[in-house]
Order: C-alpha cells, then structure tokens, then sequence
C-alpha cells in the first residue's frame, strides 16, 4: 500500500520542514538542477507539495496523498493520483522523469524503475534524488526512524543499491553528485555540490534509458481524482 498516512496527516509539518531548513533545501535542489537536463516534456513522480518540481521548470506529477495533491494542485501544477508502480500514463509519455526522496516510500523499487522506463521516451532521462542510508544523514534518519513521522515508514538504500537496480532495469548512469557535508542543523549557507558520492549524505544520479528488444504493453487507466 502506499505510505501515504504520514503526508496527509502532516501536510503542514511537511511544508514548515522546508521553512525550518532552507538552506538544506537549496543544497538539495541546486545538486539537482545541476545535472537535470534539457527537456520538452517532464514529470516527477511522489511531486509532493512540489517544492522541487517548481524551480526545475516541471508542471506535471503523480502522488498519491490527497493532502499533497491538493496543496500542488493549488500552486498550479497538474497532479495525477496514482504511484509510482503503477503510473497512469501512456508508453512513452515523457522526455524527463524527477524523482525526489520518494525512493524510500515506495513498496517496490523494481516496479516503479520499470513504470518509469516504460513512460519515458526512448532517449528519456531519469534523476533520483535521495538520502544515502550509509551517509550521516541517512544513519540519522535510521536511528530516530521511530521518532520521525515520515521516516519511521521509510526504507532507505545505499547509492551502490540505487545503481545496481537502475542499471537492471535498463538504465545507463551517466552523472552522480553529491551534497549535505554536515548535520541538518548546522547547515546555515548552501552547501557545496560535489562530484561523485561517498562524502555528501543527499546524492543525484541522473540515467538514460537503454535501448531493449522488447517493448512494453501501453496501458491507460483511470483514476478518480480526489
């Protein structure tokens, strides 16, 4: 099932997080815009509030809490209900696929990785952004996992995890960074963006689908939106 309890409990925690640790999140967000590409037409997948969908120039998301739709759908952007391993989209719907600190909400990985290669164009890029589980930050977030209302259901990974399964579910990865040097609370000017991963505890990869012999079957559903 989707974690979604948190997000539409804590909607306004959510939002008040960014507030409390803007520099974290320019960090975060300037990492990204870093290696995100040029693109017609993009998506993120878990577009949340869309707090990282806005400054990249994306307009179109899934997510599925209610609370978190609502609140994008009010700022304007096209919100779809729905998850990422099960995607209401056409094949080849997208030129650019974002997904931002959803990797540890999701049920299945392996699925979503195939949802979104299917959705992308064949020359289609993908970037994860994520918190590493062997970063600082990540054995934190481990730690108090009980004590946070949206972690305690979280799943973290490890950036050699998130590359092997991108690279079984035909993805070539073509760019890594890394960002976030010290503790959420000392954080108080935009951190460095470095190349690479291993020191920074917020890591992006952007990928390219491959191309595969086989071709996925196109699918439409429809969601009821609430």
């Amino acid at each position: 099932m989707p974690k979604t309890d948190p997000f539409d409990e804590n909607s306004a925690r959510y939002e008040k997080w960014f507030e409390k640790h803007p520099k974290v999140y320019q960090s975060e967000l300037e990492a990204l815009k870093q290696i995100a590409p040029d693109f017609e037409n993009g998506i993120e997948i878990g577009i949340g509030s869309g707090r990282f969908a806005g400054p990249l120039n994306i307009q179109n998301g899934v997510e599925p809490s209610s609370k978190m739709r609502h609140i994008a759908r009010k700022k304007g952007f096209n919100v779809m209900r729905g998850t990422g391993e099960e995607i209401p989209i056409l094949d080849n719907a997208y030129d650019f696929c974002l997904l931002v600190t959803t990797i540890c909400f999701l049920d299945n990985i392996s699925d979503a990785l195939s949802e979104i290669r299917r959705i992308l164009t064949q020359v289609g890029s993908l970037v994860i952004g994520f918190i590493d589980k062997a970063s600082p930050v990540g054995k934190m977030y481990q730690r108090n996992k009980k004590q946070n209302v949206f972690y305690r259901v979280a799943d973290f990974y490890s950036t050699a995890e998130i590359m092997d399964l991108l690279r079984l579910h035909g993805f070539q990865i073509s760019e890594i960074n890394q960002t976030i040097f010290n503790s959420l609370d000392n954080i108080d000017e935009v951190q460095a963006v470095k190349d690479g991963y291993g020191e920074g505890s917020f890591v992006s990869i952007k990928a390219q689908k491959e191309k595969q012999k086989y071709n996925f079957k196109k699918r439409e559903k429809n969601y009821e939106e609430v």
